[in-house]
């Protein structure tokens, strides 16, 4: 017994690297296809920017930094177009562990898990450009911006990245409902930690830290709070 209680152990992690490797491959031509098209997404990216800055443009101080720029935005780009790909692979992973009531929450769950993402990434790029303009303002007629590419586009990517994640906070507290962590009464009861941690975390994850990125952020969270509240109560019925 104790010669084949390694085994399960074994065939899990092998089934763990099968799915990374292939989710790596995803990543890879996602950042293959994005390379071909780096102009076009570099455009989308630095739009918020001249918005913000009218008549503006990036600036690079480095031979090189032109092409780690552009290798960045390729990789971000292929991280995002295997985003199904990669949730798909952690499916096949955790299937065999669920039991039949689980799958049958599984497909709606992760619809619901890409769909706030990709709105978390549509708000946080809408709001890229408002949390430009509001830093920028600060400089007035006294300090003129001359903002380097790259920090521009680290900027801009954690800056949407942050929104993205931070739209998966409701999945999380349904999730946490549904294995009887929490009920609705719970939740509404802790409204007030609620807000508490909701600011505290968005001040820590955008950024910039700027009061309006903070309010952009944490009043769709808060929102997105109270619907978790709807959905355990209604769905779970807890």
């Amino acid at each position: 017994m104790t010669q084949t209680q390694p085994i399960p152990f074994m065939e899990h992690l092998g089934e763990l690297r099968t799915r990374v490797v292939k989710s790596l491959i995803a990543v890879g031509i996602g950042t293959v296809i994005a390379f071909i098209f780096n102009e076009e997404i570099l455009d989308v990216l630095v739009r918020p920017y001249r918005i913000a800055l009218p008549g503006e443009d990036l600036a690079y101080f480095k031979p090189t930094e032109a092409f780690s720029v552009v290798m960045r935005v390729s990789l971000f780009g292929g991280a995002i177009l295997a985003s199904p790909v990669i949730l798909y692979q952690l499916w096949r992973f955790v299937a065999p562990a669920l039991t039949p009531k689980e799958k049958r929450w599984a497909v709606p769950i992760s619809a619901i898990f890409a769909t706030l993402f990709l709105t978390g990434i549509a708000v946080g790029y809408w709001s890229l450009s408002r949390g430009l303009g509001f830093l920028l303002d600060f400089g007035g007629d006294a300090l003129t911006p001359v903002i380097n590419a790259d920090f521009y586009l680290k900027f801009a990517m954690r800056f949407i990245f942050a929104f993205a994640i931070s739209f998966e906070f409701p999945v999380f507290i349904f999730a946490a409902a549904a294995a009887g962590a929490l009920t609705s009464a719970q939740l509404r009861e802790g409204r007030r930690w609620a807000v508490l941690v909701i600011v505290v975390f968005a001040a820590i994850i955008t950024p910039s830290g700027d009061p309006l990125t903070l309010a952009l952020l944490a009043v769709p969270m808060y929102v997105l709070y109270e619907l978790a509240i709807l959905a355990v109560r209604w769905i779970l019925r807890k």
